[in-house]
């Protein structure tokens, strides 16, 4: 089968080692299925491992790829769920399992014309949703949405800033919150950019601008560069939840602001299988989903023009590709 492999690391150039090339067909373990892959999103996380970034050298070459749609050998349509952990192990919460897999880490990913996954990971594809769509739900959207009502509480008449709003776990969060009954602000860094987030229901600010009011939440995936406004927009007792930290990870922390106005700080990663199911009830009662989600869709073999853009910023929501 087809494959797109990340058979080196390189901080400097980690699209050039990334090779499409042909690989064995996965063997499901008991207990594992086969999913025949339609579509699969890029993430930040494919990044990370390109760059040699918390996934090991000895690990390499990986086939990469953590979230995706497609069809099991039965002919069920599924959603892949990329988080491969025990839920007991984690206290009931799977995300905190010591010894959790993002798909890709330790196992073949999603970057393929086939994916073995435990059978707990694999999720009906709901009605009316694409494979395209679908393959940007599991982490991207299931990040986004645990951020906002498991990690932060966000409810009804809240008020939210998403920093980043026209990425895909921001431009996830601006359409969740906002159908949820937020009231939704995002940064964004072009006019363009901008627009978007205000169609996937938010009120568009440059960066480091100065809002019109004080929120009860930010989102933040972006970190070190967003992390001065995401405090200083807060109300005190206001909560912060982060992500990434695509502009590094080593900020001011500001501890003075933090403990004077009470601030929380709350880290969050992917989602749990109980959230991505709560999640795909909560689009049936508040879709469509939008038709601007996928900024596009490419083959297999043109990845590495998808990850140049993602890696450039020059994208708006997410890009798939199709094996």
């Amino acid at each position: 089968m087809r494959a797109a492999v990340a058979v080196a690391q390189s901080a400097t150039d980690p699209i050039g080692c990334l090779v499409v090339r042909d690989e064995p067909e996965p063997t499901p373990e008991p207990g594992w299925v086969r999913v025949k892959v339609r579509a699969a999103s890029l993430t930040q996380h494919d990044l990370w491992t390109l760059r040699g970034v918390g996934h090991p050298a000895e690990r390499i070459p990986m086939i990469l790829g953590c979230e995706a749609a497609g069809e099991t050998d039965d002919g069920r349509r599924v959603l892949v769920h990329g988080v491969i952990a025990d839920p007991d192990a984690g206290g009931g919460d799977e995300t905190l399992d010591p010894d959790r897999e993002i798909l890709s880490e330790r196992h073949p990913g999603a970057f393929a014309q086939f994916v073995a996954v435990p059978a707990r990971n694999v999720v009906a594809l709901p009605d009316g949703v694409s494979f395209e769509q679908g393959a940007c739900l599991p982490i991207t959207w299931g990040t986004a949405y645990r951020m906002l009502f498991t990690r932060a509480g966000v409810r009804a008449g809240d008020r939210v800033l998403v920093q980043g709003g026209a990425g895909g776990v921001g431009s996830a969060a601006c359409w969740l919150a906002s159908r949820a009954g937020a009231r939704v602000y995002a940064t964004a860094r072009t006019p363009q950019k901008r627009a978007y987030a205000e169609a996937m229901g938010a009120i568009a600010v440059e960066p480091d601008a100065r809002m019109p009011e004080r929120v009860d939440v930010v989102v933040d995936t972006i970190g070190e560069a967003t992390w001065k406004h995401s405090l200083r927009c807060l109300r005190p007792g206001g909560t912060i939840v982060l992500c990434g930290a695509t502009s590094g990870g080593s900020p001011d922390p500001e501890l003075l602001r933090v403990f004077y106005q009470q601030l929380r700080v709350i880290g969050s990663t992917a989602c749990t299988l109980v959230e991505l199911k709560a999640m795909l009830r909560l689009i049936g009662e508040l879709g469509p989903l939008p038709s601007g989600m996928v900024d596009r869709v490419l083959p297999l073999a043109s990845i590495h023009d998808g990850f140049r853009a993602l890696a450039s910023g020059e994208h708006l929501g997410k890009i798939v590709v199709t094996p």
